[in-house]
């Protein structure tokens, strides 16, 4: 379906349901062609922009709602025209049929033909013939017989329940809009029903080329009356909706009458089933994607918990090895200690048996310097000469024999050598030293 597009002149525009701002409006198309002439010259070519051009300056000072080029040819160009009222059509028709537009760089004129829009509808004859032929129809039965209306092109928001917020097309909108016609028997809405796309395999969401959203519609009337009313007033009509603010917008919907059934009570009743069984399959999808996700979640859990054990563990090694490292380290600090507290004590008992040897050896020394004394004392004792009697000249000894005891002929001697042995303390062989030179 064509985009919306802005009315400005609503004195036409039909009453359909005002309390939805719904209208129905004339459709005021034209076809305009525009045959082109052969190009001699290579590589020049018309502009379909200037051609479109001139064909807006042929009708003076009225305008086109839309103009489009709608296929373009080496020989001709088509253009859809609208305008905003019906009345307008035949005007523009007179100023563009059998003109001629003469484009600069061409020596050759183009003719211009218009003639107004042809309607793709259907007619009675069509829906008549077609039931009254048709082998697999009851016309007793509905949904056999000429009784439903088969509506594409539909805006979505236009037909959507105003308090409920969405922009998804009612029944119940469908119905009030439609019941104007005949009483309503039944209504369906394809996009509405979740599982009719998997159903038919097709896609009932359609867009505009100006991105709104429309769905298609059947609307079947309990009696032909309403359903010739409804075709009759829906023939060379645009759906046009009316705000609150007073501006409306227009489209273009394809209707047609049902020749598939769709609303019969045999397709109903399967289109019930396959639901149905949709449903059923559906909930074991569900049922299936349940246990999947339960099995999903039991294996997350057993890997969860998995990880727990071996985190813990690891967490035990890693205890373990630090426990093993801080024994072994407290073992080494119970060694060094014990090494220190041995060496400590070794020196000690070094220092200690050193303390004893100096002690034993100055008790020694004072043994001997004792010894030496008392030694001393009885040599002078011995050595001692008579304190009266004249004083001799003295004279050079002689000397002794070899052999002669010393100690027999000079007691001095003796006690001479005696204060020289090696193993007397240095003061007590000073000191003999020191009397025997004296004496001697």
């Amino acid at each position: 379906m064509a985009a919306a597009t802005i009315v400005h002149d609503t004195s036409e525009a039909v009453e359909l349901c005002p309390a939805y701002g719904l209208y129905l409006k004339p459709i005021t198309k034209m076809t305009i062609s525009v045959a082109l002439p052969q190009l001699k010259q290579p590589g020049k070519s018309i502009s379909n922009w200037e051609v479109m051009e001139r064909l807006k300056g042929m009708v003076h000072s009225q305008q086109f709602s839309t103009l489009r080029i709608s296929k373009s040819t080496m020989d001709f160009i088509r253009f859809e025209g609208e305008v905003e009222n019906k009345s307008l059509v035949k005007s523009f028709l007179a100023c563009l049929d059998g003109k001629t537009i003469k484009l600069s760089g061409f020596s050759d004129i183009l003719k211009v033909r218009a003639a107004e829009f042809k309607i793709d509808f259907p007619t009675r004859h069509d829906w008549d013939s077609f039931f009254r032929d048709a082998k697999d129809m009851n016309e007793t039965l509905p949904g056999e017989r000429p009784d439903t209306i088969h509506l594409e092109g539909l805006p979505c928001k236009w037909f959507a329940l105003k308090e409920s917020g969405s922009e998804k097309p009612s029944e119940e909108v469908l119905v009030k809009v439609f019941a104007k016609f005949g009483e309503i028997r039944n209504v369906d809405i394809p996009m509405l029903d979740p599982y009719r796309e998997e159903m038919t395999g097709r896609n009932f969401h359609t867009f505009s080329f100006g991105g709104h959203l429309n769905f298609e519609a059947y609307v079947q009337y309990r009696e032909y009356a309403g359903f010739i009313q409804a075709m009759s007033a829906l023939r060379g009509m645009k759906l046009m909706y009316k705000g609150e603010d007073g501006k409306a917008v227009a489209c273009n919907i394809k209707v047609s009458f049902d020749s598939t059934k769709h609303l019969s009570d045999a397709s109903i009743k399967k289109r019930q089933l396959e639901r149905q069984k949709l449903q059923e399959l559906e909930q074991q999808r569900e049922e299936q994607k349940r246990r999947e996700k339960e099995a999903e979640e039991r294996r997350r859990a057993e890997e969860r918990k998995q990880k727990e054990l071996e985190e813990l563990e690891r967490e035990r090694k890693r205890e373990e090895k630090l426990r093993k490292r801080e024994q072994k380290q407290r073992e080494r600090e119970l060694r060094r200690s014990q090494k220190r507290l041995e060496k400590l004590q070794a020196e000690e008992q070094k220092q200690l048996q050193e303390k004893i040897r100096l002690e034993e050896r100055k008790l020694l020394l004072a043994q001997r310097n004792l010894q030496s004394i008392r030694l001393i004392a009885e040599l002078l004792s011995r050595a001692k000469v008579p304190a009266a009697g004249p004083r001799r000249r003295r004279h050079r000894p002689r000397p002794l024999k070899r052999g002669w005891r010393q100690s027999a002929v000079c007691p001095l001697a003796a006690a001479y050598k005696a204060a020289l042995m090696p193993r007397m303390a240095a003061p007590a062989r000073q000191a003999a030293v020191v009397l025997c030179r004296a004496r001697w």
